[in-house]
């Protein structure tokens, strides 16, 4: 009877405790009981020995780097008056006299949002609106403090704080016509930003860009709720069509007069940024030519608008993420290239002759994280140690004495002080959420903002899979890169469904030893019950030079593809894995290669889930698809072989599409026309539209709605 008892005993207790441990997409997607904890937006201080971190979305708060400790109260939105939900964002004046921030945000796009702006003026305790003429989009200090530069409706206006009177400085802007002091769409979607002016270092002139885009064509997405639908129209250029027109003109505040710059004779070009060099009345800008296969660095005279090339190279594929300079106070600068074959930093004097290549070796850089000229050393992140990983080192500007800063296995980000003696550091792996800690130049640790212990607890008390990592060798000897979660005490003799996770756009890196968020707790669900998790970084993906990233160009939808079949054909022969019971799942560039290779490896997949896919580049943006594709004219075959429209007659397995009705990324448009090619091969599929959604289809209950469909799905055809 004992021994009856006990069994009992066990078997009660291993119910419970397996009930306690499940995860559900309650947890995952409508509770914050996974999420990993940051810290409020931070602002290093002029001082260098304080930062400033937004608390609660309504409080400003100073902190010292020494202590970690809060020194004083800056700002709280309770000593205005008014009734603010929230601060936004926020920045200082020069001086740290004033606060700039934002509340009521709006988003437009991406990047691009409008806002109510406030100023703070913190030794009279006043509150001044930017604007009382409707909401805002990049509002900026000038760089005494004394006024704010802003967009609304396409013109560029200019605050002053003393007699509270405000300036229109361009009258020409007009609602998909021209643009001045912001990009168009693919231009803040595909050169990453938002704000096209900027304040000269004595605050004497604004230099800004204008956008033509009266000859690009509209698209039009559809509203629903009203009785009749809304209708919006954006302009979108798609392969080979019309682009913006771009001029760079430069205002003066004193003169009232604005100034255009000289940046070529071609229309069909690209200018990816501008930027105040140390000189004096000297604005630098970057042009591209539109295949970006030609890079300049052009010096313009903010008087006379006359420009020299600086610096230029070409690229036999394209150049990508190279756009952004950084000015030495000699006017020397350091730029990033690929010329080596890897992306690299190098040094170039005023002239535009090169010092000294800062860094060398098969590895990629990252982020240039700081300079510090008093020392002459350059800090950067890198993937030196493991291409999954990421690590902060430091090299002087001679090119010597290189250190890595960071030694921890996985991933690491800083924020230095504006003295560089202390940073704070972020710092997660593939299994381990984010630990933020306050250090010392030399790394000692002065204070743990965030461990996110409780998380780290929670996920030992539910047994959480470990991500590990693995490679192999694909069939033309290069080796692909890869992690896989599995369940917990594999059977032996037992084969498990298996499920890619995708994305492999061109440069992405998806295995890389970093915490994956919502993702990896999703996955954990899975794991739970009986499936095993994957994801490779196939061929045309980043971190590993430029031959590796670029063998797919002008051929999208082959050697990524093909890496990802052979990735099912090689982990199907594992003694665990069920090779017929083999899914895939992926959104946006993921969502395209998910259908590719359900219809190229058809024989090795047998059900999908395509959210938000390309299916066709010539519906997809001109500068991102030339950059990989060219134009349709230039690479009629690449197009033909990339689309899966061509390929829609070869569907085996079960697909899922999904999409956002109002995507202004990735237009519906890719989804019906596929649809379309798939009922005339007589092929089936399913098919779930969220309208009113854009590209990251969320808002309410959506996420929750989006992820409850696409995991029945897997659970019932996998």
């Amino acid at each position: 009877m004992k021994k009856l008892l006990f069994i009992v005993f066990v078997l009660l207790t291993g119910s419970l405790f397996a009930q306690n441990s499940e995860i559900t997409l309650e947890d995952v997607f409508l509770k914050p009981k996974y999420n990993a904890r940051g810290i409020g937006e931070m602002k290093p201080m002029k001082d260098g020995e304080h930062y400033a971190m937004l608390d609660s979305q309504k409080y400003i708060n100073e902190y010292e780097y020494q202590t970690g400790e809060s020194s004083r109260g800056i700002f709280s939105i309770g000593e205005t008056g008014k009734e603010f939900e929230s601060i936004d964002s926020y920045s200082f004046c020069g001086d740290e006299s004033k606060i700039l921030f934002a509340t009521g945000t709006e988003m437009i796009y991406r990047r691009s949002s409008i806002s109510e702006y406030y100023v703070w003026d913190l030794k009279n305790k006043k509150l001044i609106p930017v604007s009382e003429n409707g909401k805002q989009q990049l509002a900026t200090f000038s760089p005494d403090g004394n006024k704010i530069a802003f967009v609304r409706n396409n013109n560029i206006y200019i605050k002053d704080l003393s007699t509270l009177t405000e300036v229109q400085i361009s009258k020409d802007g007009l609602k998909n016509s021209i643009i001045n002091g912001a990009p168009d769409w693919v231009y803040e979607e595909e050169f990453g930003f938002s704000k096209a002016f900027e304040w000269s270092p004595d605050g004497s002139k604004i230099a800004y860009m204008k956008f033509d885009e009266s000859k690009v064509k509209e698209f039009d997405l559809m509203y629903f709720g009203n009785l009749y639908p809304d209708l919006y129209k954006y302009k979108y250029p798609k392969p080979g069509e019309e682009n913006s027109i771009v001029t760079v003109w430069i205002y003066d505040l004193n003169k009232k007069s604005n100034v255009k710059v000289n940046v070529g004779n071609i229309a069909n070009q690209y200018i990816p940024r501008i930027k105040w060099t140390k000189l004096p009345n000297t604005l630098s800008f970057v042009r591209l030519n539109r295949l970006q296969n030609e890079f300049e660095m052009l010096e313009a005279d903010a008087v006379k608008g006359v420009s020299t090339i600086v610096i230029s190279e070409k690229n036999k594929y394209y150049f990508e993420s190279v756009y952004d300079i950084y000015f030495l106070k000699d006017n020397s600068f350091i730029y990033k290239s690929e010329k080596s074959g890897f992306m690299h930093l190098y040094l170039h004097d005023a002239s535009g002759k090169l010092i000294k290549q800062l860094t060398d070796g098969e590895w990629e850089v990252g982020d240039l994280t700081g300079v510090d000229e008093e020392k002459g050393i350059v800090y950067y992140s890198s993937n030196e140690p493991a291409t999954r990983q990421r690590a902060i080192y430091s090299v002087k500007l001679d090119g010597t004495d290189k250190k890595r800063l960071t030694p921890e296995d996985g991933s690491v980000r800083i924020t230095f002080s504006k003295n560089f003696k202390y940073y704070v550091k972020s710092y997660s792996n593939a299994n381990t959420p984010s630990y933020i800690t306050i250090n010392s130049i030399d790394g000692n640790v002065i204070k743990v903002l965030r461990d996110n212990k409780k998380l780290r607890d929670l996920m030992e008390e539910k047994q959480f899979i470990k991500k590990e990592f693995f490679t192999f060798k694909s069939t033309d000897g290069y080796q692909i890169n890869g992690w896989i979660m599995k369940p917990a005490n594999l059977e032996p003799g037992k084969k498990y469904p298996l499920l890619f996770s995708v994305y492999g756009g061109p440069g992405s890196q998806t295995v890389i030893d970093a915490w994956g968020g919502g993702d990896y707790i999703w996955y954990q669900m899975f794991c739970q019950k009986g499936y095993v998790i994957a994801e490779i970084d196939g061929r045309g993906t980043g971190g590993r030079g430029e031959e590796f990233q670029k063998c797919n160009y002008m051929k999208l939808g082959t050697t990524e593809i093909e890496s990802q079949i052979e990735a099912a054909k090689y982990l199907g022969t594992l003694d665990y894995i069920d090779k017929d019971r083999i899914g895939i799942w992926g959104w946006s560039y993921g969502g395209y290669a998910t259908i590719m290779t359900m219809l190229k490896g058809a024989d090795y997949y047998k059900m999908g889930v395509a959210v938000a896919p390309v299916t066709d580049w010539k519906y997809y943006d001109d500068i991102y698809t030339e950059r990989f594709m060219r134009r349709p004219e230039d690479n009629p075959d690449g197009y033909k072989e990339g689309s899966a429209i061509t390929h829609a007659d070869k569907l085996k397995g079960k697909l899922l599409i999904i999409h956002g009705a109002a995507d202004d990324n990735v237009h519906m448009q890719n989804s019906m026309d596929f649809i379309t090619a798939l009922i005339a091969a007589n092929k089936q599929y399913e098919m779930q539209i969220y309208p009113n959604k854009n590209h990251g289809i969320f808002g309410g209950n959506t996420r929750y709605h989006l992820f409850k469909r696409i995991t029945e799905y897997i659970l019932a055809d996998l």
